[in-house]
């Protein structure tokens, strides 16, 4: 039996949770899931600049963790600009 999952201290909800390549129908596309939690990450290195300890602090996560999450975001994230996929934002 794997270890329940702990939940993370998320400070923010995005306004907007889908994203699309520009002139494709929605019909024909794919779909890469970005989880609230990896778009906190993702706030929190890129807009608002702080180092990965400063980040995993307010999460309120350990560093490691905080890394695995955001190279989640990081993956999926390219996926969906490499191969032309849309980009949802789920609340899991």
């Amino acid at each position: 039996m794997s270890r329940p999952r702990l939940r993370r201290r998320l400070r923010f909800k995005p306004k907007t949770t889908y994203f699309k390549p520009q002139g494709i129908p929605m019909r024909n596309l794919e779909v890469v899931e970005l989880t609230y939690e990896e778009m906190e990450a993702l706030r929190l290195k890129n807009k608002d600049n702080l180092n990965q300890n400063e980040c995993a602090e307010k999460m309120d996560t350990s560093q490691s963790t905080f890394q695995r999450i955001l190279s989640s975001a990081y993956k999926k994230i390219s996926i969906a600009l490499i191969d032309g996929k849309a980009i949802s934002v789920i609340n899991e």
